[in-house]
């Protein structure tokens, strides 16, 4: 199974959503929690390349924020991530 990261903020509506998506999935992933944490938030804007939350990896690679997990989930694609 791929390992997941997701990047998340308190009181974020999207972070809520992907989590939730996450979660419907049945899929082990590591949340961390990026609320008040400059140096996370610098190191996540250069890492995935955005600057906002969430930011979701699979295996170590950026696949985005909800917009972009909810279209690799719509598309049956995140399937295929998952199962790696």
């Amino acid at each position: 199974m791929a390992e997941i990261k997701i990047y998340t903020r308190k009181w974020c509506g999207y972070c809520t959503a992907a989590l939730g998506l996450l979660r419907a999935k049945q899929v082990a992933f590591e949340e961390i929690d990026c609320t008040g944490d400059d140096v996370k938030r610098r190191w996540l804007a250069e890492a995935s390349g955005q600057s906002t939350v969430p930011q979701i990896f699979i295996d170590g690679s950026p696949v985005g924020g909800f917009s972009e997990l909810r279209e690799l989930d719509r598309s049956g694609k995140l399937d295929e991530l998952l199962q790696r």
